[in-house]
C-alpha cells in the first residue's frame, strides 16, 4: 500500500533541508526521484545525498520554477531517462532567515514590496507553474499525486512574541506577512486543482508542516517550543511518513485536503 516502486517523483526545492530529506525517503521506497532545484553544485549534492548521489534512481535538474521554459525543459530531460511523472512534491520556497537585511525583518508597516514581490514570485507562481507543467504531464497521463507543502504561518498569524527577547535587545524584529500570505495561497491553490483534476485521476494535497529545528538560537528555541504542545520542534525526518503516505495507494480517496503535522501548535 505504501510501495512506491517504479514511480517517477519530482521534488522541487530539493537540495534544501526538507526537500533533501523527502527525496531520500522516496528512494528508499523503491520511487524514481528528480531532485529539481535552482542551483545544484557537487559539494552541496554531496553533502546533501552522500552515497545516494550515485543512485541509479535519483537524477539531478537544475531548474527555475518561475520560468515555465525552465520547467519544460526539466520535465522534457526527465522523460529522456524515465516514464512520465507519477509524483510532485512543492517543497521550494523563500522566505526570509532572522539574519536578513533590517528592513526585511521590520515591522509591517515599512516591509519592501520588492521584498514580497520576490517571495510570491517563488512561493505562488512559481508553485502554479510547477504544477501546470508537471501536474499538467500527470493529467495527461491520468494518474499522478500532488503535495504543496504548506506552513501553519499558512493558516493562523505568526506569534510575533517569540520575538520578544530580540526586541528586548533593540532589534525591531517582526516575522513577514509574505511568507504566511504565500503559503494561505497554496491552501486554495490545492482545493482549485483538486477539483479540476479528479476526473483524470490526479490528487491534490497541502501538507501543513510546524517548525523545524535547523541550529536555532537558544532564547527562540526556548520561545518556540513552550509554545508547542509536544514542547519541541519537528526533526527534519519528521515529514517523510506524511509525505510517502500522500503519494502512495494508501491516500489513494484523499484529494483537496489539508494534512496538518505541528506537534499540536494549531491545536491551542
Amino acid at each position: 500500500m505504501f510501495n512506491l516502486s517504479g514511480q517517477v517523483i519530482i521534488v522541487t526545492g530539493a537540495m534544501g533541508q526538507l526537500g533533501s530529506r523527502f527525496a531520500l525517503a522516496l528512494l528508499e521506497r523503491g520511487a524514481q526521484v528528480a531532485v529539481v532545484d535552482i542551483s545544484i553544485d557537487t559539494a552541496a549534492r554531496t553533502a546533501r545525498y552522500g552515497k545516494q548521489e550515485k543512485n541509479p534512481n535519483i537524477l539531478f535538474v537544475q531548474a527555475d520554477i518561475t520560468s515555465r521554459t525552465s520547467l519544460t525543459e526539466a520535465l522534457q530531460m526527465i522523460g529522456t531517462h524515465w516514464d512520465a511523472p507519477s509524483g510532485l512534491i512543492n517543497a521550494a520556497a523563500l522566505d526570509s532567515p532572522p539574519n536578513a537585511p533590517a528592513e526585511e525583518n521590520g515591522p509591517f508597516e515599512t516591509y519592501p514590496s520588492a521584498s514580497w514581490d520576490k517571495v510570491m514570485e517563488v512561493n505562488v507562481k512559481g508553485t502554479m507553474l510547477c504544477c501546470q507543467v508537471f501536474g499538467g504531464a500527470m493529467a495527461e497521463a491520468g494518474r499522478g499525486s500532488i503535495v504543496n507543502i504548506c506552513s501553519t504561518y499558512g493558516l493562523v498569524s505568526p506569534d510575533q512574541r517569540l520575538y520578544d527577547y530580540r526586541r528586548a535587545k533593540g532589534v525591531p524584529f517582526y516575522k513577514p506577512v509574505s511568507y504566511s500570505a504565500s503559503k494561505s495561497a497554496l491552501v486554495n491553490l490545492t482545493k482549485y486543482l483538486a477539483t479540476y483534476w479528479a476526473g483524470q485521476g490526479v490528487r491534490v494535497n497541502t501538507l501543513t508542516l510546524g517548525g523545524v529545528f535547523n541550529g536555532q538560537d537558544p532564547e527562540f528555541l526556548a520561545e518556540y517550543c513552550a509554545r508547542v504542545p509536544m514542547g519541541r520542534m519537528a526533526d527534519e525526518d519528521d515529514y517523510n511518513g506524511a509525505v510517502i503516505f500522500l503519494l502512495s495507494n494508501a491516500a489513494s480517496y484523499m484529494t483537496g485536503s489539508n494534512l496538518v503535522i505541528d506537534g499540536g501548535w494549531t491545536a491551542w
